[in-house]
């Protein structure tokens, strides 16, 4: 099983009979491989946090002969990050700037058709009554998805009254905030690939709670999948180290869409309160721009620029 992502393919396939200690290890590794690089068996169970035989069952389970060789993959995995770069340059590098903007629209072009023509419309049905018959809504995504899940986690926030964005820099402070988490609740994970095994342990904590768990990934055969009962796939790839994000998006506002045409009452409500709390606070403007005629009248905390007090 070779090829740059080699190693990380082999976590996503055996991440399930990992044990504790050694799914610790998969966490640090796919998003610290760089630092992993130059650590010892030793020191690499020591920034972890488990012993040093840990780390060398984790690299025979994952099935090199051991230390030396999964060292030798986590190398690998580095230089393949580089040529990334390098093919950047290859394909980007020769060509001007419009020619750029050209390809990369058309490339996302490509990607929203590809996963127009393969998303399982069942799931994304199954999706949106998972959403709408959910006490609490649980959204998550790290690093590049962190976006995807704000977004999303916006605009059910207008339609119902119990949704939470995950934020974390640690899996332990990821877990807390799921403590609660039960059968009556679901959980959204997004994550492509480099995949996040912080937001695969969230998924794996909402599984082993009965949680409904619904997960935004790039193909099936993502770890992501593993734990969740509703699998919406959506093409990320690229041809640089920059992932292309704009087919997940394509779908989350789809998915966006279609709650909001189940709950258009809610969604009423909720904005005609908020207009009211806007007006009886005063606040509505300072962070929009209103158009009066040709000119444009800019409001900051009560403020008027002299031109309106004039008026």
């Amino acid at each position: 099983m070779g090829g740059a992502n080699g190693l990380l393919n082999r976590i996503n396939e055996r991440y399930g009979s990992l044990s504790k200690g050694q799914r610790l290890l998969a966490a640090y590794i796919t998003d610290n491989y760089d630092k992993a690089v130059f650590l010892t068996a030793a020191r690499l169970g020591q920034t972890v946090g488990v012993s040093e035989s840990t780390v060398v069952r984790f690299a025979t389970h994952l099935g090199y002969k051991g230390y030396p060789e999964f060292q030798k993959a986590l190398a690998e995995l580095v230089q393949g990050k580089l040529h990334a770069v390098h093919r950047m340059e290859d394909v980007y590098g020769q060509i001007t700037q419009s020619e750029i903007l050209e390809t990369v629209l058309k490339s996302d072009m490509e990607r929203i058709k590809n996963t127009l023509e393969k998303i399982d419309e069942h799931a994304f049905d199954l999706a949106v009554d998972i959403i709408l018959n959910a006490r609490h809504i649980y959204v998550l995504g790290i690093r590049s998805c962190a976006p995807l899940a704000e977004f999303l986690a916006f605009y059910l926030n207008m339609m119902f009254d119990d949704v939470r964005l995950l934020h974390t820099s640690n899996s332990s402070e990821l877990l807390e905030q799921m403590m609660r988490i039960n059968e009556e609740d679901v959980m959204i994970g997004i994550s492509f690939p480099r995949y996040s095994m912080r937001t695969l342990k969230a998924m794996e904590l909402a599984n082993n709670r009965n949680a409904k768990v619904i997960t935004l990934t790039d193909t099936v055969h993502s770890p992501m999948n593993l734990y969740s009962s509703c699998n919406l796939i959506a093409r990320s790839d690229m041809s640089s180290f920059i992932d292309s994000l704009s087919a997940p998006m394509s779908v989350i506002n789809a998915l966006i869409m279609a709650v909001c045409v189940k709950r258009q009452g809610d969604v009423i409500k909720n904005l005609e309160l908020l207009e009211q709390v806007w007006e009886e606070y005063q606040v509505y403007g300072n962070d929009e721009i209103d158009y009066i005629g040709d000119a444009v009248k800019m409001r900051y905390r009560g403020t008027e620029t002299e031109d309106q007090k004039e008026r």
